[in-house]
């Protein structure tokens, strides 16, 4: 059944169809990008699994989450946006799957955040009591409640959507977009709502911790390093939360410069798509791994050992 004609309209981002070289070119782009953020993350991941001292930790243990995190995140919007410019219209029940999924993993990421911040703020201000309140065992039901959090988010879309909409739908093909697919008032209104909590809540808990920090900091000089690094890392995090917000101000956004350019609404779209889904992607590695003493020492050593293994071969 023509899903257009039943209320599931193509969106009118994309009224104006690329021509072949220009998709094809931004495929590429998108594709390159991708696989290059995941072959660095990838081997983030490889020097984690490889050594006991990340393993046991429980500041790496959330930070490979985030990483892995924003790999599913990165594979599944860019599937998206090939699975777009190919087919312009899919069948509502993948479509849903992949929504999904990237939902999942968009709340995933501020809430993961939260976490790395109470950590930090543990470890600097409370030293003693680190190995007794931040476990290993605690950091992985920790994981597990982020999930947890953000299946409270996403599940009920997808009972609203099996309740209200006809069965034909899950066989048709519509233009896969979230507010495309649970466009149900409820749905649209509980999108707001949790996301402004969600954020709401881990801003609070970043300045929190920050301004803990800080205050720590002026009483105890002794150990200023340590709590200069602790509060520019809070800083970090609150730079990657304003990157995860993008997604959440995104498509306001993109109306307001459709309404001043029109006539380029194919290529704001894009350049918004790579600002808010690819650029964030590269702040993980970057700011948590590269910048990291200890886990750049490993990587180090895991890239000089791979570089004299393919000389020898």
């Amino acid at each position: 059944m023509n899903s257009s004609s039943n209320g599931y309209n193509v969106s009118s981002s994309l009224t104006s169809r690329d021509s072949l070289s220009t998709a094809v070119a931004k495929n590429v782009i998108v594709v390159g990008l991708g696989l290059t953020i995941n072959y660095i993350n990838g081997t983030l991941v490889h020097t984690f699994r490889k050594h006991q001292v990340f393993n046991m930790n429980p500041r790496y243990i959330l930070f490979i989450h985030l990483v892995l995190n924003d790999m599913i995140q990165l594979t599944v919007t860019i599937s998206l946006f090939i699975l777009i410019y190919v087919f312009y219209m899919i069948n509502a029940s993948l479509c849903c799957f992949i929504i999904t999924f990237a939902v999942f993993t968009n709340l995933n990421t501020p809430l993961n955040l939260a976490a790395m911040a109470v950590e930090c703020y543990i470890a600097v201000c409370f030293p003693l009591r680190h190995s007794q309140l931040c476990t290993i065992k605690r950091t992985y039901s920790l994981i597990g409640c982020i999930w947890a959090l953000s299946a409270v988010s996403v599940l009920p879309d997808i009972f609203i959507i099996l309740a209200t909409e006809p069965e034909w739908l899950f066989h048709s093909t519509i233009f896969c977009e979230r507010d495309n697919l649970f466009r149900h008032p409820v749905s649209l209104k509980k999108r707001d709502v949790s996301h402004l909590l969600y954020l709401t809540v881990v801003w609070l808990v970043l300045l929190c911790t920050y301004f803990r920090i800080f205050l720590a900091a002026k009483t105890v000089n002794s150990v200023e390093g340590n709590f200069k690094k602790a509060r520019n890392t809070i800083l970090l995090h609150g730079f990657q939360l304003l990157l995860s917000m993008l997604t959440y101000v995104a498509p306001a956004l993109t109306q307001i410069l459709f309404k001043w350019f029109p006539k380029y609404y194919v290529q704001i779209l894009f350049v918004n798509y790579l600002f808010v889904q690819i650029f964030p992607r590269f702040v993980s590695p970057i700011v948590y791994g590269l910048r990291d003493k200890t886990f750049r020492q490993y990587l180090k050593k895991h890239l000089t050992c791979t570089m004299t293994t393919e000389k020898l071969i």
